[in-house]
């Protein structure tokens, strides 16, 4: 979790929205990441990211007082917020970062919120104290059963789904695979269904068409036309494909930082050494 003082764009956030940053000038590689809050008063916006690729483990190793060259938003279209009744807001992983503040948005217009979180062990849980101070009912799961309910975030989804009444709408967003499945779990039950997509990215303005999905048999540009949409309609298994055009290369560039970081923490030590 890092606090970035960036005024502007936290006066104009508004939840589902997100930035692209760039670390520095020689270090050219844009990634997207959803802003998980704001405080316009003290100009701030938090993001919370995992650390799977270079630019996110650079993005680790900044210290408090240190700059990101580079960072644009709020990108995307903001989550449509209004009081339909019961929203289930369901997370996994890192995708409760992106979920806290659409459900306080639907917590503030006046909704029971039912937010279910998964993880795959209890260490991977985030967010959860926050996530309690908004919840009507909190559910969490775990793959391996370590905390909560040994369950894919699915299972509860079913038997929400299955009340009388039923959710009035849900929002899903986390792994592409299970944001296909709770679409898949909800379409019986004809709940309304959100997910936001996080497609490959590079400019963020709709120019590159990197981000490009296909939904309801039409293409759109997750970066200008979401990142949230109908999940019922998306094409998950283009989406995934997608995904993985550059495993290869990420895989070689997520070594080869490895390799960087631990030749800089050996450089450090024999510094040391030096100076003793």
């Amino acid at each position: 979790m890092m606090t970035v003082r960036a005024p502007l764009i936290a006066e104009e956030r508004k939840p589902g929205q997100f930035v692209i940053l760039q670390l520095d000038d020689n270090f050219g590689e844009r990634i997207p990441l959803t802003i998980a809050d704001a405080d316009p008063v003290e100009g701030s916006i938090t993001l919370v990211f995992q650390t799977v690729g270079k630019t996110t483990h650079r993005l680790a190793l900044l210290s408090e007082g240190d700059k990101i060259e580079n960072l644009v938003g709020p990108l995307g279209q903001p989550t449509h917020i209004e009081k339909v009744g019961t929203v289930v807001c369901v997370g996994g992983g890192i995708g409760v970062a992106p979920l806290h503040p659409i459900a306080q948005g639907m917590k503030r217009a006046g909704n029971r919120v039912v937010i279910i979180i998964g993880a795959r062990t209890k260490d991977l849980v985030i967010l959860e104290d926050r996530m309690r101070a908004i919840a009507d009912e909190l559910i969490i799961c775990t793959d391996d059963g370590s905390y909560g309910r040994k369950a894919l975030v699915t299972a509860p989804l079913k038997e929400l789904c299955e009340r009388d009444p039923k959710p009035d709408m849900v929002v899903a967003i986390g792994p592409p695979i299970m944001m296909k499945f709770c679409a898949e779990t909800t379409r019986p039950f004809g709940v309304p269904t959100v997910v936001s997509l996080n497609s490959i990215m590079i400019d963020g303005t709709g120019m590159c068409g990197g981000c490009r999905v296909t939904v309801g048999g039409q293409t759109k540009f997750t970066c200008v036309d979401g990142p949230e949409f109908d999940g019922h309609l998306v094409d998950f298994d283009n989406l995934m494909k997608r995904l993985g055009a550059y495993k290869k290369q990420e895989d070689m560039a997520h070594e080869k930082c490895h390799l960087e970081m631990e030749m800089e923490m050996e450089m450090e030590k024999r510094n040391l050494k030096l100076e003793t």
